[in-house]
Order: C-alpha cells, then sequence, then structure tokens
C-alpha cells in the first residue's frame, strides 16, 4: 500500500500493522487500551513517525518515537512503532522486548501481541510464536490476522498440510485478500503444486495489480515466463505515484526477469539496478562490519585452538550444514543428500546464528562483539551444551525419523568455527560457485532480509571475497575438514560428484541421488522448481551476457575471482 492519498490517521495505522482492520471489536472491549490507542491517532507526532515508517524513512521515524517515549514512557502505541522499526532493520530482540513492555502494561493489547508473534516467527522461534498466537486465538477464535500468522508459523515448521489447509479455510472466508492469496500461493509452491501457486499468485495481482511481492513470487518460480500482458501490467503500475517502495522494489525485480526472459539485457539490468537501489535504502549494510569479525575469527579459529579442544562438544554424527553463498548450488545439494534414505533436508535454520547472536550479547554496532573470542573462556561441558542446545533447537523441523538433517542456511560460512568446535562430527559442505555467476544471480535475487550485502555490486563482491577468505583460513586451521563442491563440475559431472558428495556426508551410495530430481519434498528456496528438473547447463555461464555491465563486482572479487580457477582445478585433483 503507498502512502499517497492516505489521510494520517491512515498512515497511522499502516505503521501500526492495521491493528483496527485486523482486530475488529476486539480492542474496543478494553476500554483504557482503546482510550490509548484513540488518542495515540490523534498525535501529530505519532502520525508523521507513521508517515516516515510507511515511506522508509526509518532514523526519522526512530527519532520521533524515541522523543515521544520520553516525553511519556507509557504510551503503548509509541513503543509499539518503535518495536516495528527494530523489526525494520533486523533488530529482532529489541523488538521483542519493546512488544512485552507494551503487553505489560496493557495485556489486552492484540495488535501488539499479533506483532509479538510475527517478531518470534521472523526469529524462527515458532514455538514461542504459537503460544501467543493461540492466545490470541484464546480470545477470539476468528481472528483472521492470528489464523493467518498461524498458517505461516505452521509452514515454516514443516506442517505445510495443516498449513494450507488453514489458508484454504480463511480463503473460503474471504477471497478478495491478495496477501492471503499470496501467502496460499507460497505453501504450494513450496510442496511442489506448482500450478495452483502460479494461479494463487495471479489471483493477487487481479485483486491488487499493485501487489509486488506476488509478481516477484512469479518471477521467483525461476521457470515461469511472464506474458507480454503481464510486462504491460508491471510496466503501467511501476509508472504510478501510490506504489508503496516495497513493491516497486519488488516489481523492478520481476520486471528484470521479465526483460532478460525476452533478451533485452539492458533494460534487464536496469530494472534489477533500480529494485536494488531502493533495497539499499530500505536496508543498511556496513561491508567494514563483514571485514573485521572474518579477520577475528581467522585469527581466533587456528589449529592450536580446536587442538586444545579436541573431544569436546557433542557428539552427534546427524546435521549436514551445506553452507557458502545464496544461488551456488546449496539447493541442489540438498536435493541429492535429501533422496538419500537416511538424511531429511530442513531446509535454511537460523539456530547457528541464533546461538551467535546469543554468545555476542546481541552488541550494537558501536560496541565490540565478545564473539567469537568468547568462545575461549567456554568449559567442555558448556561447549557441548550449545551443540545439544543447537540439536534440541532444530527438533521441530524434523519430521521423517531419518537420522541426518541438512541445514542449508548459506550465512553459516561466517560461523564454520563454531560448528565445528560445538559439533566437531557434522559434516559441512562448502557449496562454491564462480564468483560472478554467483554474485551476479544473488543480485537479481530480491531478498527480502537477512542478506542485506546483496543490493550492491561492490558490496556484493567484497562479501564474496570475505567469504572465500573465511573458508580459507578454516581449511587452514583444520585441512580436510571442509568438502567443497563446485557448481559448475557437479553439472559436468553429476554422477562423480554425487558419489564423492555422499561419500564425504559418510553415507553408502543410492541409486535415488542420482534421480534427485523425482524426489517428493518441500523446498523453500528461489531453486524450488529448477531442483525438481534434472541438472542443467542454462545458468552456469549466463552472467557473460551482462559482464559488461559488472566492473565494480569484478573489481571487488579482486583475488576471489582470479584464484577460482586454480583453486577449482586443485580441489578437483
Amino acid at each position: 500500500m503507498g502512502s499517497g492519498g492516505h489521510a494520517p490517521t491512515d498512515i497511522l495505522h499502516t505503521a501500526m500493522g492495521h491493528a483496527y482492520d485486523l482486530l475488529p471489536g476486539q480492542l474496543a472491549t478494553e476500554a483504557e487500551t482503546a482510550r490509548a490507542l484513540a488518542d495515540a491517532a490523534n498525535d501529530p507526532r505519532l502520525t508523521r513517525a507513521g508517515h516516515a515508517l510507511v515511506t522508509g524513512r526509518i532514523s526519522e521515524a526512530e527519532a520521533l518515537l524515541r522523543q515521544a517515549l520520553r516525553d511519556d514512557p507509557f504510551d503503548i502505541a509509541a513503543i509499539r512503532m518503535l518495536a516495528e522499526v527494530a523489526g525494520r532493520i533486523g533488530r529482532y530482540r529489541d523488538a521483542e522486548s519493546l512488544l512485552r513492555r507494551a503487553l505489560e502494561l496493557a495485556p489486552e493489547f492484540d495488535g501488539a501481541r499479533h506483532n509479538l508473534a510475527l517478531v518470534l516467527v521472523r526469529q524462527t522461534r515458532h514455538v514461542d510464536a504459537l503460544v501467543e498466537i493461540e492466545r490470541l486465538l484464546d480470545r477470539n477464535p476468528a481472528d483472521r490476522a492470528a489464523r493467518n500468522l498461524k498458517a505461516a508459523a505452521l509452514g515454516q515448521i514443516g506442517e505445510h498440510e495443516a498449513s494450507i489447509a488453514l489458508y484454504e479455510e480463511l480463503i473460503a472466508e474471504q477471497d478478495g485478500h491478495p496477501w492471503l492469496w499470496m501467502s496460499y500461493g507460497h505453501g504450494l509452491k513450496t510442496i511442489g503444486r506448482t500450478t495452483e501457486a502460479i494461479a494463487a499468485y495471479r489471483r493477487a495481482v487481479e485483486l491488487r495489480p499493485e501487489t509486488g511481492e506476488a509478481w516477484w513470487s512469479l518471477a521467483n518460480l525461476k521457470t515461469f515466463r511472464f506474458t507480454d500482458a503481464d510486462v504491460a501490467t508491471m510496466e503501467r503500475v511501476r509508472a504510478g505515484d501510490h506504489l508503496s517502495i516495497d513493491d516497486r522494489a519488488q516489481i523492478g525485480f520481476a520486471l528484470g526477469k521479465a526483460r532478460e526472459d525476452r533478451d533485452e539485457d539492458d533494460e534487464a539490468f536496469d530494472r534489477y539496478a533500480e529494485a536494488n537501489a531502493i533495497r539499499r535504502r530500505m536496508v543498511p549494510y556496513h561491508a567494514a562490519d563483514n571485514v573485521e569479525h572474518v579477520d577475528r575469527s581467522a585469527a581466533f579459529f587456528d589449529a592450536a585452538f580446536f587442538a586444545e579442544r579436541a573431544g569436546w562438544g557433542c557428539p552427534d554424527h546427524d546435521p549436514i550444514f551445506v553452507l557458502g553463498m545464496p544461488r551456488s548450488g546449496s539447493t541442489l545439494i540438498e536435493q541429492i543428500l535429501s533422496s538419500h534414505p537416511q538424511v531429511e533436508g530442513t531446509g535454511e535454520l537460523h539456530d547457528i546464528g541464533q546461538i551467535a547472536r546469543r554468545l555476542s550479547g546481541h552488541s550494537r554496532r558501536d560496541q565490540r562483539s565478545p564473539y567469537p573470542e568468547i568462545l575461549a573462556d567456554l568449559s567442555a561441558a558448556e561447549v557441548r551444551a550449545l551443540g545439544e542446545d543447537y540439536l534440541a533447537r532444530t527438533r521441530v523441523h524434523r519430521h521423517s525419523g531419518r537420522p541426518r538433517f541438512i541445514d542449508k542456511m548459506p550465512n553459516n560460512w561466517a560461523h564454520v568455527g563454531l560448528i565445528r568446535l560445538i559439533l566437531p562430527n557434522a559434516t559441512i559442505i562448502d557449496a562454491r560457485r564462480h564468483p560472478i555467476g554467483c554474485c551476479w544471480s544473488v543480485f537479481k535475487q530480491n531478498f527480502a532480509r537477512g542478506q542485506a550485502y546483496s543490493y550492491d555490486l561492490a558490496d556484493l563482491g567484497g562479501y564474496y571475497a570475505d567469504y572465500v577468505r573465511a573458508m580459507a583460513a578454516f581449511d587452514a586451521a583444520q585441512p580436510g575438514i571442509v568438502h567443497r563442491v563446485f557448481y559448475e563440475a557437479m553439472v559436468d559431472d553429476p554422477e562423480g560428484g554425487i558419489r564423492a558428495l555422499l561419500a564425504a556426508a559418510g553415507l553408502a551410495f543410492d541409486p535415488a541421488c542420482l534421480a534427485f530430481h523425482a524426489t517428493e519434498r518441500a523446498v523453500r528456496t528461489p531453486s524450488s522448481e529448477q531442483v525438481r528438473r534434472p541438472i542443467f547447463r542454462d545458468a552456469v555461464d549466463h552472467w557473460q551476457r551482462f559482464e559488461h555491465r559488472l566492473s565494480p563486482l569484478v573489481d571487488a572479487l579482486g583475488s576471489a575471482l582470479s584464484d577460482y580457477s586454480s583453486m577449482k582445478s586443485t580441489e578437483d585433483a
């Protein structure tokens, strides 16, 4: 929903998460909370903060809200809005603390409880989120917002059939809600019901042509092709004045894909660049933070550190970590391994990153994080407990009873030393793809959150170079621990690559892994449709069409690019 044409109170309602629209009649029964929220709707300072939130001016919104709370620390509307600010920039723990404070002040503030459940979902704390959702449903079993969020949470823990069934109930009650159709489409896509997913996404844009996420979701199927009419509609919507910045970015990414499929390469690049520039304005990134983390990790996790802690950690062999860059072939690796009768694919799990953040004490940018050096202070029992905690946290995602499972969160490369320490018998697979090919594919991908480096070619190249440097340092400290899979080599010799992959994971060869595309399983990542096809070469050299526009990326990659061919040859040998 764009900001143009909104009345001030409408803007405030939007920024507060549509409390009055999604929760009709509930707040009115709680006179004190209802009165406080009504007063907030008439507060010009909160109105300005709401407008700043809707239009992506996060710093301005934060300053206004902090001033409001200095004047009245008990302003529950301002607390909730400040929590939204924290959530927008990924400070979910801060958002959670603020929302819990709002609920202490007003336990009946269902809008804040809904936001709390959403923040918990975004931290992948789905069990905790479902507790809050059930509290909402106890108060009002017909609460559509809570039921919608419950369906999303169920989908995230692999309860896909229950999730889809709940979406179908909601659509039967109210089929004119584009975001509901979009969420339903996501669930259908995940379990491979692609034709139905396309129909759901099309219903979303039929109801609201400005729904950028639905257009991007069609593009994100990768195998989907837009019609001329689709392109004309997206261009018409893009030219309008009332498009929100988020919808504008997502439609830009979708148009980039549409133009690229038509071999209109310069137009495609322009749309991708424009969409990424919008995302960069919305999501800050500080490249120096990543450089510092890699420098400190490389110095800390040396051979002596691991030698002194030999035999430490949780000894379970269950996890198989597939890490590296997004769009590097990691979903292909997961699909191959998940075709083995001993292995379950559980997708991209956030638990290692959350353990690392807990060790860091959730320090801010202006504070030096104690992680990873704090690991030196842990006892053997504490290190083992971290590994056991990881296994306990991830158990909710395991449904098949298979003894091994895959965590394919790409960002885990930044914590490979932590993984090795707390889970010394886990398998670690590094999915590696040609630097330009990988980074170009990332640049074309609309990441909603979690990949802030991806919206600028120079930042992207620097991040890839940091990743390569970090993995090289770990290889030097722990030779032979990481099994590296080069995407191009896997494409050239699938059977040889698959046999080597299985051996590295300690798995006996199984012919089903060669026919991985026939394996029926839920896949949530952008490559979901591609891995349901046999291995193909289409993407290997595709980036060369755009090479003349990629000089900032090439410059930032530096030796990570020049060394790639020799590294691949050495590993292949």
